[in-house]
Parts: C-alpha cells; structure tokens; sequence
C-alpha cells in the first residue's frame, strides 16, 4: 500500500524489452535500501524490484501493464515519480493508494497561477470511473485533491515544492499521465452499478 507522497524522483537509465515485458533500470536516492522483491511505485504503478546492481535497480513491467499505463512511453533518460511501500508505523500523510492504475488521462493544460499550477486532465469516461468534488486522486503517484471534477475531466492545483519534486514540471498538453481513482469512490461506483 502506498499514500501518494513521492518520496524521489528515480532516472531511467537503461530499458530492456523481453517478448512482451519490458525492464526498466533505474537510480534513485534509496537504491541502497532496496531489497530484491521490494514493491515500489513508478509514476503510480506497483511494480517489483528483480535486481539491484551498485546504485541501479531493475523493475519488470508486462504487457498488461504497459497497456494500461503511460510505462511504455518511457524513454531512457526521464524521470519518474517514486513511492516505497509504506511502512506499518508510517504516517498516513496522502490518501490509500494501491499502486494499481485504472487508466491514462491526457493533459489538457497547464496554467501558471503565479505562485501555483493549475492541471486539468481529461479521461475516458466510459471505464466507469469518476471523480468528485475535493476528493482525492492519484496522477503518476501523486496524491492530490480533485476541483472542476466533471464527467470525464477534473483539475488540480500543484503547489511550487509538488512542482518541483515531482515530474509534473516535466508534463505538458498533450501528455499521458497514469490514474488512481479513490478506492473508496470505486467502491461506491460498483455498489451503485455505475
């Protein structure tokens, strides 16, 4: 289980493609305390650490996977957002994400507010999913409160430390980010047949 607090940014430094699964190799600030079979979040997405090699790790993604989320876009030399698992005496500081994405959205656009962002994504409606009204949202791992939430587009407000520790600075119009809707809102949805 994670929270939505990323906690490093990790660089891409080597991509490996294998029938239908790809392997990412990665640095980041905590490779050291890796451990081989250690879940760790990639732009929101679960993924298991299959070797550690000095100050790289490797992860493996399947086709599943890669079909669902913004993964196989990844280029050598970009950076993901980063999340460990948490731990059993962690403060809860985001909301409960599991590390399953539902699916992509695309940037709609960017607006500098002078002091803050303003994101507005638009996704496939028709998954089933929704979003509400200051409820919480995952977008590439991050944890963040939803406003304009409308059938099948919302916005958020990325605060200046959210902007530059994560790779939003990094997303434009245009690009695909990965979604984790509410669990809770999930719930709800399936219990009301929608």
């Amino acid at each position: 289980m994670f929270t939505g607090i990323v906690e490093a940014l990790g660089h891409i430094t080597n991509i490996r493609e294998d029938n239908t699964n790809k392997h990412f190799t990665l640095t980041a600030p905590f490779t050291q305390e890796l451990k081989i079979d250690q879940s760790v979040a990639h732009n929101g997405v679960c993924l298991t650490v299959v070797s550690i090699n000095e100050d790289t790790y490797t992860v493996t993604a399947i086709d599943e996977t890669l079909k669902k989320t913004n993964l196989n876009s990844l280029k050598v030399g970009e950076v993901v957002n980063l999340e460990r698992c948490m731990l059993a005496n962690g403060r809860f500081d985001g909301h409960v994400v599991q590390g399953h994405v539902d699916q992509t959205a695309v940037c709609e656009s960017v607006t500098d507010e002078q002091g803050s962002w303003v994101f507005t994504f638009r996704y496939d409606a028709s998954h089933g999913n929704v979003t509400v009204e200051k409820g919480s949202i995952c977008v590439n791992g991050i944890s963040l409160t939803v406003f304009n939430s409308e059938v099948d587009r919302f916005s958020v407000a990325i605060i200046p430390f959210t902007y530059e520790h994560t790779n939003l600075h990094q997303v434009k119009p245009g690009d695909t980010v990965n979604l984790e809707f509410d669990i809770i809102g999930k719930y709800v949805a399936r219990l009301l047949g929608k």
